[in-house]
Protein backbone atom coordinates (compact mmCIF):
# COMPACT_ATOMS: atom_id res chain seq x y z
CA UNK A 1 0.00 0.00 0.00
CA UNK A 2 1.40 3.40 -1.00
CA UNK A 3 1.97 6.13 1.55
CA UNK A 4 -0.61 8.37 -0.16
CA UNK A 5 -3.32 5.70 -0.01
CA UNK A 6 -2.43 4.92 3.59
CA UNK A 7 -2.69 8.58 4.63
CA UNK A 8 -5.94 8.97 2.71
CA UNK A 9 -7.41 6.01 4.58
CA UNK A 10 -6.31 7.50 7.89
CA UNK A 11 -7.83 10.89 7.02
CA UNK A 12 -11.13 9.36 5.87
CA UNK A 13 -11.50 7.13 8.91
CA UNK A 14 -10.63 10.01 11.26
CA UNK A 15 -13.32 12.18 9.71
CA UNK A 16 -15.96 9.42 9.81
CA UNK A 17 -15.12 8.74 13.46
CA UNK A 18 -15.31 12.42 14.44
CA UNK A 19 -18.67 12.82 12.69
CA UNK A 20 -20.04 10.25 15.14
CA UNK A 21 -17.88 11.00 18.18
CA UNK A 22 -18.49 14.77 18.43
CA UNK A 23 -22.30 14.62 18.72
CA UNK A 24 -22.23 11.53 20.94
CA UNK A 25 -19.61 13.01 23.28
CA UNK A 26 -21.45 16.35 23.38
CA UNK A 27 -24.65 14.53 24.31
CA UNK A 28 -22.92 12.67 27.14
CA UNK A 29 -21.49 15.92 28.54
CA UNK A 30 -24.95 17.51 28.41
CA UNK A 31 -26.49 14.56 30.26
CA UNK A 32 -23.77 14.66 32.93
CA UNK A 33 -24.34 18.39 33.39
CA UNK A 34 -27.89 17.70 34.55
CA UNK A 35 -26.55 16.00 37.67
CA UNK A 36 -24.53 19.09 38.51
CA UNK A 37 -27.56 21.38 38.14
CA UNK A 38 -29.79 18.95 40.05
CA UNK A 39 -27.31 18.92 42.92
CA UNK A 40 -27.39 22.71 43.15
CA UNK A 41 -31.21 22.71 43.18
CA UNK A 42 -31.34 19.96 45.79
CA UNK A 43 -29.03 22.03 47.98
CA UNK A 44 -31.45 24.96 47.84
CA UNK A 45 -34.24 22.67 49.06
CA UNK A 46 -32.33 21.97 52.26
CA UNK A 47 -29.60 19.73 53.69
CA UNK A 48 -31.92 16.73 54.05
CA UNK A 49 -33.14 17.09 50.48
CA UNK A 50 -29.55 17.35 49.24
CA UNK A 51 -28.54 14.17 51.09
CA UNK A 52 -31.67 12.26 50.03
CA UNK A 53 -31.65 13.56 46.48
CA UNK A 54 -27.98 12.78 45.99
CA UNK A 55 -28.48 9.25 47.31
CA UNK A 56 -31.59 8.71 45.16
CA UNK A 57 -30.06 10.16 42.00
CA UNK A 58 -26.83 8.18 42.34
CA UNK A 59 -28.72 4.94 42.97
CA UNK A 60 -31.07 5.53 40.04
CA UNK A 61 -28.23 6.37 37.63
CA UNK A 62 -26.30 3.25 38.65
CA UNK A 63 -29.32 1.03 37.94
CA UNK A 64 -30.22 2.86 34.72
CA UNK A 65 -26.67 2.86 33.32
CA UNK A 66 -26.27 -0.84 34.09
CA UNK A 67 -29.59 -1.78 32.49
CA UNK A 68 -28.91 0.46 29.49
CA UNK A 69 -25.83 -1.66 28.87
CA UNK A 70 -28.09 -4.52 27.78
CA UNK A 71 -29.86 -2.50 25.07
CA UNK A 72 -26.48 -1.12 23.96
CA UNK A 73 -26.05 -4.48 22.21
CA UNK A 74 -28.21 -3.00 19.43
CA UNK A 75 -25.29 -0.84 18.26
CA UNK A 76 -22.70 -3.51 17.30
CA UNK A 77 -25.34 -5.81 15.81
CA UNK A 78 -26.94 -3.07 13.68
CA UNK A 79 -23.49 -1.82 12.65
CA UNK A 80 -22.53 -5.30 11.45
CA UNK A 81 -25.80 -5.67 9.53
CA UNK A 82 -25.35 -2.20 8.02
CA UNK A 83 -21.83 -3.02 6.88
CA UNK A 84 -23.12 -6.25 5.33
CA UNK A 85 -26.05 -4.35 3.70
CA UNK A 86 -28.65 -6.53 5.42
CA UNK A 87 -31.61 -4.15 5.57
CA UNK A 88 -34.10 -6.71 6.91
CA UNK A 89 -31.73 -7.66 9.72
CA UNK A 90 -31.32 -4.00 10.74
CA UNK A 91 -35.09 -3.61 11.01
CA UNK A 92 -35.45 -6.79 13.07
CA UNK A 93 -32.68 -5.83 15.49
CA UNK A 94 -34.16 -2.36 16.10
CA UNK A 95 -37.64 -3.82 16.56
CA UNK A 96 -36.43 -6.41 19.07
CA UNK A 97 -34.34 -3.73 20.79
CA UNK A 98 -37.52 -1.77 21.43
CA UNK A 99 -39.22 -4.84 22.86
CA UNK A 100 -36.16 -5.53 25.00
CA UNK A 101 -36.37 -1.99 26.40
CA UNK A 102 -39.98 -2.64 27.41
CA UNK A 103 -39.25 -6.06 28.90
CA UNK A 104 -36.37 -4.66 30.98
CA UNK A 105 -38.34 -1.62 32.17
CA UNK A 106 -41.01 -3.69 33.94
CA UNK A 107 -38.75 -5.40 36.53
CA UNK A 108 -36.71 -2.20 36.79
CA UNK A 109 -39.80 -0.19 37.74
CA UNK A 110 -40.71 -2.77 40.37
CA UNK A 111 -37.17 -2.78 41.78
CA UNK A 112 -37.02 1.02 42.03
CA UNK A 113 -40.43 1.08 43.75
CA UNK A 114 -38.95 -1.18 46.46
CA UNK A 115 -35.71 0.74 46.97
CA UNK A 116 -37.02 2.57 50.04
CA UNK A 117 -37.47 -0.79 51.79
CA UNK A 118 -33.97 -1.83 50.78
CA UNK A 119 -32.50 1.41 52.13
CA UNK A 120 -34.20 0.91 55.47
CA UNK A 121 -32.69 -2.56 55.66
CA UNK A 122 -29.31 -0.92 54.98
CA UNK A 123 -29.90 1.30 58.06
CA UNK A 124 -30.38 4.57 56.24
CA UNK A 125 -32.18 7.26 58.23
CA UNK A 126 -35.98 7.00 58.01
CA UNK A 127 -36.38 10.70 57.16
CA UNK A 128 -33.91 10.42 54.27
CA UNK A 129 -35.58 7.25 52.97
CA UNK A 130 -38.98 8.96 53.00
CA UNK A 131 -37.62 11.73 50.78
CA UNK A 132 -35.89 9.32 48.38
CA UNK A 133 -39.17 7.41 48.00
CA UNK A 134 -40.84 10.59 46.74
CA UNK A 135 -38.19 10.90 44.05
CA UNK A 136 -38.33 7.22 43.08
CA UNK A 137 -42.14 7.13 42.87
CA UNK A 138 -42.11 9.57 39.97
CA UNK A 139 -38.87 8.95 38.12
CA UNK A 140 -39.56 5.21 37.77
CA UNK A 141 -42.14 6.09 35.08
CA UNK A 142 -39.27 7.34 32.96
CA UNK A 143 -37.47 3.99 32.85
CA UNK A 144 -38.93 2.75 29.56
CA UNK A 145 -38.30 5.95 27.58
CA UNK A 146 -34.78 6.18 29.07
CA UNK A 147 -33.98 2.65 27.87
CA UNK A 148 -35.73 3.33 24.56
CA UNK A 149 -33.59 6.44 24.08
CA UNK A 150 -30.41 4.45 24.78
CA UNK A 151 -31.53 1.86 22.22
CA UNK A 152 -32.24 4.48 19.55
CA UNK A 153 -28.92 6.21 20.23
CA UNK A 154 -27.07 2.96 19.54
CA UNK A 155 -29.26 2.33 16.50
CA UNK A 156 -28.65 5.68 14.75
CA UNK A 157 -24.96 5.63 15.70
CA UNK A 158 -24.55 2.27 14.00
CA UNK A 159 -26.13 3.77 10.87
CA UNK A 160 -23.77 6.80 11.04
CA UNK A 161 -26.67 9.22 11.65
CA UNK A 162 -25.89 10.44 15.18
CA UNK A 163 -25.80 14.19 14.50
CA UNK A 164 -29.30 14.74 15.91
CA UNK A 165 -28.42 13.20 19.28
CA UNK A 166 -26.85 16.38 20.64
CA UNK A 167 -29.85 18.53 19.66
CA UNK A 168 -32.32 16.14 21.31
CA UNK A 169 -30.26 15.83 24.49
CA UNK A 170 -29.81 19.61 24.81
CA UNK A 171 -33.57 20.15 24.42
CA UNK A 172 -34.28 17.40 26.94
CA UNK A 173 -31.70 18.81 29.36
CA UNK A 174 -33.14 22.31 29.21
CA UNK A 175 -36.64 20.89 29.68
CA UNK A 176 -35.42 18.96 32.73
CA UNK A 177 -33.75 22.01 34.29
CA UNK A 178 -36.83 24.20 33.77
CA UNK A 179 -39.11 21.41 35.00
CA UNK A 180 -36.98 20.94 38.11
CA UNK A 181 -37.26 24.64 38.90
CA UNK A 182 -41.03 24.84 38.30
CA UNK A 183 -42.10 21.58 39.96
CA UNK A 184 -39.41 21.43 42.65
CA UNK A 185 -39.96 24.96 43.93
CA UNK A 186 -43.63 25.45 42.94
CA UNK A 187 -43.29 28.24 40.39
CA UNK A 188 -45.88 29.67 37.95
CA UNK A 189 -48.83 28.36 39.92
CA UNK A 190 -47.60 24.76 40.20
CA UNK A 191 -47.49 23.11 43.65
CA UNK A 192 -44.12 22.85 45.42
CA UNK A 193 -43.26 19.14 45.01
CA UNK A 194 -39.58 19.30 46.01
CA UNK A 195 -37.81 15.96 45.32
CA UNK A 196 -41.00 14.48 43.90
CA UNK A 197 -41.04 17.36 41.42
CA UNK A 198 -37.42 16.73 40.44
CA UNK A 199 -38.26 13.07 39.84
CA UNK A 200 -41.33 13.97 37.78
CA UNK A 201 -39.41 16.51 35.68
CA UNK A 202 -36.65 14.00 34.97
CA UNK A 203 -39.17 11.32 34.01
CA UNK A 204 -40.97 13.71 31.64
CA UNK A 205 -37.67 14.75 30.06
CA UNK A 206 -36.93 11.08 29.30
CA UNK A 207 -40.29 10.78 27.54
CA UNK A 208 -39.67 13.99 25.58
CA UNK A 209 -36.25 12.84 24.34
CA UNK A 210 -37.48 9.36 23.46
CA UNK A 211 -40.52 10.58 21.51
CA UNK A 212 -38.48 13.22 19.67
CA UNK A 213 -35.89 10.60 18.77
CA UNK A 214 -38.55 8.13 17.62
CA UNK A 215 -40.24 10.71 15.39
CA UNK A 216 -36.85 11.66 13.94
CA UNK A 217 -35.92 8.07 13.06
CA UNK A 218 -39.30 7.50 11.38
CA UNK A 219 -39.02 10.62 9.21
CA UNK A 220 -35.31 10.98 8.42
CA UNK A 221 -34.68 10.47 4.66
CA UNK A 222 -32.10 7.71 5.22
CA UNK A 223 -33.58 6.18 8.38
CA UNK A 224 -37.25 5.97 7.42
CA UNK A 225 -36.56 3.07 5.05
CA UNK A 226 -36.05 0.96 8.18
CA UNK A 227 -39.66 0.99 9.40
CA UNK A 228 -39.08 -1.07 12.52
CA UNK A 229 -42.45 -0.09 14.03
CA UNK A 230 -44.20 -2.03 11.29
CA UNK A 231 -45.13 -5.56 12.35
CA UNK A 232 -44.07 -4.58 15.84
CA UNK A 233 -46.01 -7.52 17.24
CA UNK A 234 -43.55 -9.97 15.68
CA UNK A 235 -41.07 -11.18 18.27
CA UNK A 236 -37.87 -12.85 17.14
CA UNK A 237 -36.59 -14.99 20.06
CA UNK A 238 -33.24 -15.67 18.38
CA UNK A 239 -32.54 -11.96 17.87
CA UNK A 240 -33.64 -11.18 21.43
CA UNK A 241 -31.39 -13.94 22.71
CA UNK A 242 -28.40 -12.54 20.83
CA UNK A 243 -29.10 -9.03 22.14
CA UNK A 244 -29.30 -10.33 25.71
CA UNK A 245 -26.12 -12.41 25.36
CA UNK A 246 -24.05 -9.45 24.17
CA UNK A 247 -25.83 -6.84 26.27
CA UNK A 248 -25.64 -8.69 29.58
CA UNK A 249 -21.85 -8.82 29.37
CA UNK A 250 -21.77 -5.08 28.57
CA UNK A 251 -24.12 -4.35 31.50
CA UNK A 252 -22.02 -6.36 33.94
CA UNK A 253 -18.87 -4.58 32.76
CA UNK A 254 -20.56 -1.22 33.41
CA UNK A 255 -21.63 -2.41 36.86
CA UNK A 256 -18.08 -3.50 37.67
CA UNK A 257 -16.61 -0.14 36.64
CA UNK A 258 -19.24 2.06 38.29
CA UNK A 259 -19.25 -0.23 41.30
CA UNK A 260 -15.53 0.34 41.82
CA UNK A 261 -16.01 4.12 41.99
CA UNK A 262 -18.95 3.65 44.38
CA UNK A 263 -16.91 1.49 46.75
CA UNK A 264 -13.95 3.89 46.61
CA UNK A 265 -16.32 6.74 47.50
CA UNK A 266 -17.56 4.73 50.49
CA UNK A 267 -13.97 4.09 51.60
CA UNK A 268 -13.23 7.82 51.28
CA UNK A 269 -16.10 8.44 53.70
CA UNK A 270 -14.49 6.13 56.24
CA UNK A 271 -11.38 8.32 56.12
CA UNK A 272 -13.40 11.36 57.18
CA UNK A 273 -15.65 14.16 55.97
CA UNK A 274 -12.82 16.33 54.61
CA UNK A 275 -11.34 13.43 52.61
CA UNK A 276 -14.77 12.64 51.20
CA UNK A 277 -15.36 16.30 50.30
CA UNK A 278 -11.99 16.48 48.54
CA UNK A 279 -12.74 13.28 46.69
CA UNK A 280 -16.13 14.57 45.54
CA UNK A 281 -14.64 17.73 44.02
CA UNK A 282 -12.16 15.62 42.05
CA UNK A 283 -14.64 12.88 41.13
CA UNK A 284 -17.28 15.27 39.79
CA UNK A 285 -14.66 16.92 37.56
CA UNK A 286 -13.32 13.61 36.30
CA UNK A 287 -16.82 12.26 35.69
CA UNK A 288 -17.71 15.21 33.47
CA UNK A 289 -14.50 14.89 31.44
CA UNK A 290 -14.95 11.12 31.15
CA UNK A 291 -18.16 11.68 29.20
CA UNK A 292 -16.05 12.61 26.14
CA UNK A 293 -14.21 9.26 25.79
CA UNK A 294 -17.47 7.54 26.71
CA UNK A 295 -19.13 9.18 23.70
CA UNK A 296 -16.09 8.25 21.62
CA UNK A 297 -16.51 4.63 22.68
CA UNK A 298 -20.04 4.57 21.26
CA UNK A 299 -18.69 5.94 17.99
CA UNK A 300 -15.87 3.40 17.65
CA UNK A 301 -18.31 0.56 18.43
CA UNK A 302 -20.32 1.64 15.39
CA UNK A 303 -17.32 2.11 13.10
CA UNK A 304 -15.65 -1.21 13.99
CA UNK A 305 -19.02 -2.97 13.77
CA UNK A 306 -19.58 -1.64 10.25
CA UNK A 307 -16.19 -2.94 9.13
CA UNK A 308 -16.96 -6.26 10.79
CA UNK A 309 -20.10 -6.51 8.65
CA UNK A 310 -17.94 -6.01 5.56
CA UNK A 311 -15.46 -8.63 6.81
CA UNK A 312 -12.73 -5.98 6.49
CA UNK A 313 -10.72 -6.54 9.64
CA UNK A 314 -7.74 -4.50 8.47
CA UNK A 315 -10.00 -1.42 8.36
CA UNK A 316 -11.59 -2.39 11.67
CA UNK A 317 -8.16 -2.42 13.24
CA UNK A 318 -7.29 0.93 11.69
CA UNK A 319 -10.55 2.40 12.98
CA UNK A 320 -9.89 1.17 16.50
CA UNK A 321 -6.37 2.54 16.67
CA UNK A 322 -7.36 5.93 15.24
CA UNK A 323 -10.11 6.23 17.85
CA UNK A 324 -7.79 5.25 20.70
CA UNK A 325 -5.19 7.77 19.50
CA UNK A 326 -7.71 10.63 19.30
CA UNK A 327 -9.00 9.80 22.78
CA UNK A 328 -5.45 9.74 24.15
CA UNK A 329 -4.65 13.14 22.62
CA UNK A 330 -7.80 14.67 24.08
CA UNK A 331 -7.09 13.24 27.53
CA UNK A 332 -3.46 14.42 27.46
CA UNK A 333 -4.61 17.98 26.75
CA UNK A 334 -7.19 17.89 29.56
CA UNK A 335 -4.67 16.34 31.96
CA UNK A 336 -2.20 19.16 31.31
CA UNK A 337 -4.96 21.75 31.83
CA UNK A 338 -6.06 20.11 35.09
CA UNK A 339 -2.53 20.08 36.48
CA UNK A 340 -1.87 23.70 35.51
CA UNK A 341 -5.22 25.03 36.78
CA UNK A 342 -5.68 22.59 39.65
CA UNK A 343 -6.57 25.20 42.28
CA UNK A 344 -9.01 26.97 39.96
CA UNK A 345 -10.74 23.65 39.24
CA UNK A 346 -11.20 22.91 42.93
CA UNK A 347 -12.34 26.51 43.37
CA UNK A 348 -15.40 25.68 41.28
CA UNK A 349 -16.71 23.66 44.21
CA UNK A 350 -15.51 25.56 47.27
CA UNK A 351 -14.00 28.88 48.32
CA UNK A 352 -10.28 28.17 48.28
CA UNK A 353 -9.61 31.48 50.04
CA UNK A 354 -11.67 30.48 53.05
CA UNK A 355 -9.34 29.22 55.84
CA UNK A 356 -11.97 26.62 56.76
CA UNK A 357 -11.37 24.90 53.40
CA UNK A 358 -7.57 24.72 53.61
CA UNK A 359 -7.51 21.05 54.64
CA UNK A 360 -9.90 20.03 51.88
CA UNK A 361 -7.84 21.94 49.31
CA UNK A 362 -4.63 20.33 50.58
CA UNK A 363 -6.20 16.88 50.22
CA UNK A 364 -7.84 17.57 46.85
CA UNK A 365 -4.79 18.89 44.95
CA UNK A 366 -2.72 15.66 44.94
CA UNK A 367 -5.90 13.65 44.20
CA UNK A 368 -6.58 15.86 41.20
CA UNK A 369 -3.05 15.45 39.85
CA UNK A 370 -3.21 11.66 40.17
CA UNK A 371 -6.69 11.54 38.66
CA UNK A 372 -5.56 13.69 35.71
CA UNK A 373 -2.99 11.03 34.79
CA UNK A 374 -5.57 8.31 35.47
CA UNK A 375 -8.04 9.97 33.09
CA UNK A 376 -5.63 9.45 30.21
CA UNK A 377 -5.55 5.74 30.97
CA UNK A 378 -9.29 5.62 31.65
CA UNK A 379 -10.09 7.28 28.34
CA UNK A 380 -7.91 4.81 26.45
CA UNK A 381 -9.40 1.76 28.16
CA UNK A 382 -12.97 2.96 27.56
CA UNK A 383 -12.43 3.56 23.83
CA UNK A 384 -10.51 0.28 23.47
CA UNK A 385 -13.43 -1.46 25.16
CA UNK A 386 -15.80 0.21 22.69
CA UNK A 387 -13.69 -1.16 19.84
CA UNK A 388 -14.00 -4.65 21.31
CA UNK A 389 -17.77 -4.21 21.54
CA UNK A 390 -17.75 -3.39 17.83
CA UNK A 391 -16.25 -6.85 17.30
CA UNK A 392 -19.06 -8.22 19.52
CA UNK A 393 -16.37 -9.33 21.96
CA UNK A 394 -18.01 -8.74 25.34
CA UNK A 395 -17.62 -11.76 27.63
CA UNK A 396 -13.84 -11.78 27.92
CA UNK A 397 -13.67 -7.97 28.46
CA UNK A 398 -16.25 -8.41 31.23
CA UNK A 399 -14.00 -10.91 33.03
CA UNK A 400 -10.92 -8.78 32.42
CA UNK A 401 -12.75 -5.74 33.83
CA UNK A 402 -13.45 -7.59 37.07
CA UNK A 403 -9.79 -8.58 37.31
CA UNK A 404 -8.44 -5.10 36.54
CA UNK A 405 -10.92 -2.90 38.42
CA UNK A 406 -11.60 -5.05 41.47
CA UNK A 407 -8.72 -7.51 41.66
CA UNK A 408 -6.00 -4.92 40.98
CA UNK A 409 -7.57 -1.48 41.42
CA UNK A 410 -9.61 -1.96 44.59
CA UNK A 411 -7.07 -4.23 46.27
CA UNK A 412 -4.09 -1.95 45.63
CA UNK A 413 -6.17 1.12 46.53
CA UNK A 414 -7.20 -0.37 49.85
CA UNK A 415 -3.63 -1.42 50.68
CA UNK A 416 -2.22 2.00 49.80
CA UNK A 417 -5.02 3.92 51.47
CA UNK A 418 -5.27 2.06 54.76
CA UNK A 419 -2.39 -0.28 55.77
CA UNK A 420 0.21 1.97 54.12
CA UNK A 421 -1.50 5.11 55.42
CA UNK A 422 -1.73 7.13 52.19
CA UNK A 423 -5.43 7.83 52.70
CA UNK A 424 -7.41 9.31 49.82
CA UNK A 425 -4.30 9.69 47.66
CA UNK A 426 -3.63 5.98 48.10
CA UNK A 427 -7.18 5.07 47.09
CA UNK A 428 -6.95 7.22 43.95
CA UNK A 429 -3.52 5.75 43.13
CA UNK A 430 -4.77 2.18 43.45
CA UNK A 431 -7.86 2.95 41.41
CA UNK A 432 -5.61 4.43 38.73
CA UNK A 433 -3.43 1.32 38.67
CA UNK A 434 -6.52 -0.77 38.00
CA UNK A 435 -7.55 1.53 35.16
CA UNK A 436 -4.04 1.36 33.67
CA UNK A 437 -4.09 -2.44 33.73
CA UNK A 438 -7.50 -2.44 32.03
CA UNK A 439 -6.25 -0.08 29.32
CA UNK A 440 -3.23 -2.24 28.50
CA UNK A 441 -5.30 -5.43 28.45
CA UNK A 442 -8.06 -4.06 26.23
CA UNK A 443 -5.67 -2.53 23.69
CA UNK A 444 -3.70 -5.77 23.59
CA UNK A 445 -6.84 -7.84 23.07
CA UNK A 446 -8.12 -5.60 20.29
CA UNK A 447 -4.71 -5.81 18.60
CA UNK A 448 -4.72 -9.58 18.87
CA UNK A 449 -8.25 -10.05 17.54
CA UNK A 450 -7.82 -7.84 14.48
CA UNK A 451 -4.34 -8.64 13.20
CA UNK A 452 -2.06 -11.45 12.24
CA UNK A 453 0.98 -9.21 12.51
CA UNK A 454 2.04 -5.84 13.87
CA UNK A 455 1.18 -3.65 10.90
CA UNK A 456 -2.03 -1.70 10.36
CA UNK A 457 -1.83 -2.00 6.56
CA UNK A 458 -0.94 -5.69 6.37
CA UNK A 459 -2.73 -7.28 3.38
CA UNK A 460 -2.84 -10.64 5.19
CA UNK A 461 -4.98 -9.35 8.07
CA UNK A 462 -8.23 -10.38 6.41
CA UNK A 463 -9.82 -12.57 9.04
CA UNK A 464 -10.32 -12.77 12.79
CA UNK A 465 -8.66 -15.51 14.82
CA UNK A 466 -11.02 -18.46 15.40
CA UNK A 467 -11.23 -17.87 19.18
CA UNK A 468 -13.29 -14.62 18.96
Amino acid sequence: MSTRVFLTNIKTETWEFLKLAIPLASAQVAIASVGFVDTIMMGHLGAESLAAGGLASTTFQLLLNTTSGIVMAVSPLVAEAYGAEQKTQITQIARQGLWLSLFLSIPMMFAIAQLDTVMLLLRQQAAIVTLTAQYFDFILWGIFPALGFAMLRGYVSALSQAQIVTVIVVIGTLFNIIGNYILGFGKFGFPRMELAGLGLASGLSFWLMFLMFLVYTLNHPQLKEYQFLRKLHRLKPQVLKRLIEIGTAIALTIALEYGLFAVVTFLMGILGTEVLAAHQTVYQTMYLIFMVPLGMSYAVTARVGQWLGQQDFKSARRSGYISITIAAIFMIVTAIALVIYRQQVIGLYLDIHNPANVNVLTLAVPMLIISAVAQLLDGVQRVAMGALYGLQDTRIPMLLSGLAFWGVGLTSGYLLGFPLGLGGVGLWTGQSIGVAVAGVIFVWRFHRLTACCGYVDCDQCDRLPPDL
